[in-house]
């Protein structure tokens, strides 16, 4: 059982959002001033038209959204199987990318699960933190049940300046069109690509357990990087992770919704910013993981600007350094990736120039509100699920 949490601290107001930089997290995404219509639905000279042209993103300036109010988030993954016999019955594989960090599952539809194998999902998710599903059909189902089957897992996120499927908001897309090379100009001004986050954690309820599926990818590049927030943690000294706990931060989504309306696009919410803990733990888990990101941290509250600077710096700079708690997935036709936005983080990587299409789909259930326990609470061992699959006694072939 994961320990009692303190309360959640509450948003900050708007007024008291920090100013800072907007990383090139948009450059991936494209937006309505590049977007080629014509193109995505009839291809070009050189690209095919898009694969799912119900999945072409609409941009709707007309519809503004009400504040996000609080709800009651249940983490089912506190209800699961540890054996995970619903799961895995049908699995031919579950591969380990690396001993603390990902997994690869195939044999399995995901939208055939019983409630009890989404319980299980939730739960192996949050142990490892990334799960690559192959051979799925959920970009085939219509719109409506790929987001039920999302819906069980939390409320819907409706990102507030991403374009959408028309008719689902709820549907964030990921759309870089045939033949556009304009976001290769970042490199004109930035070394690489890479630009750590973890999704929307300015909401005062931030997701969890997320699905990103993949509809037209290059043949090669625009994988996605993954790092596991916990295992960042649990490399710091003792004295440092207690140097940390009862620290909180600013999120804010201020900046982000100024760059969409500075790239002709949309806002459809208010921004927001809210004060989440440095270090939070997972509810499923009990696992402490490291909570913050260069898009969307500003900075530690109590701290002047110097100190808030210098800590931040180091945390960003061992979450990126840090290649042996992290993965790399390789996008490939009717993948589904699960991970656990609460300990994890990520950054796609724009290394392409052959104006290939990329073009993802996500689908973004909210979870708690970010709570922390206590320095002294007991971190719980590797759990009995994740010791069966290592050792095969669950019936299916594992490797790695």
């Amino acid at each position: 059982m994961a320990p009692g949490f303190v309360d959640p601290p509450q948003a900050a107001p708007a007024s008291n959002f920090a100013k800072g930089a907007v990383g090139p997290k948009e450059a991936f995404i494209g937006g309505p001033q590049v977007f080629n219509k014509i193109a995505e639905e009839r291809g070009t000279e050189k690209q095919p038209p898009a694969t799912h042209p119900r999945y072409l993103p609409i941009w709707d300036a007309d519809t503004k959204y009400s504040p996000l109010e609080p709800f009651t988030h249940y983490e089912h993954g506190t209800d699961a199987d540890t054996k995970f016999p619903e799961l895995f019955h049908r699995a031919t594989s579950v591969i380990e990318l690396t001993p603390s960090t990902g997994s690869e599952v195939r044999g399995i539809q995901l939208s055939a699960l019983t409630n009890g194998g989404k319980d299980q999902l939730a739960l192996f998710t949050a142990q490892r933190k990334v799960v690559v599903f192959r051979d799925q059909d959920l970009a085939d189902l219509p719109i409506h049940e790929a987001l039920d089957f999302g819906s069980y897992f939390g409320r819907l996120h409706i990102h507030p300046t991403s374009g959408a499927p028309e008719g689902y908001p709820e549907v964030h897309l990921v759309h870089r069109g045939a033949d556009d090379n304009t976001a290769m100009g970042l490199l004109k001004t930035r070394t690489n690509t890479v630009t750590w986050h973890s999704d929307v954690t300015y909401e005062n309820q931030p997701p969890g357990t997320s699905f990103l599926y993949v509809l037209d990818t290059p043949a090669a590049g625009g994988d996605t990087l993954f790092s596991n927030q916990v295992e960042a943690y649990n490399r710091l000294s003792p004295e440092f992770q207690k140097r940390l706990h009862g620290l909180t931060a600013l999120h804010s989504g201020h900046e982000q919704a100024q760059n969409s309306k500075s790239r002709g696009s949309i806002v459809r919410r208010e921004p927001v910013a809210s004060v989440h803990p440095l270090i939070r733990t997972h509810p499923a888990t009990g696992e402490k993981a490291i909570f913050v990101n260069q898009q969307f941290t500003r900075h530690i509250i109590g701290y002047k600007q110097e100190e808030s600077d210098m800590l931040l710096k180091f945390l960003y700079d061992h979450i990126a350094l840090g290649q042996d708690f992290q993965i790399r997935v390789k996008w490939a036709p009717r993948t589904v990736v699960v991970w656990d936005n609460r300990v994890t983080a990520h950054s796609a990587t724009l290394d392409w120039a052959n104006g290939q299409r990329r073009h993802l789909a996500r689908i973004t259930p909210q979870a708690e509100p970010p709570t922390e326990t206590s320095f002294e609470a007991h971190q719980e061992k590797d759990s009995e699920p994740t010791e069966i699959l290592v050792n095969g006694k669950n019936g299916v072939a594992t490797e790695g």
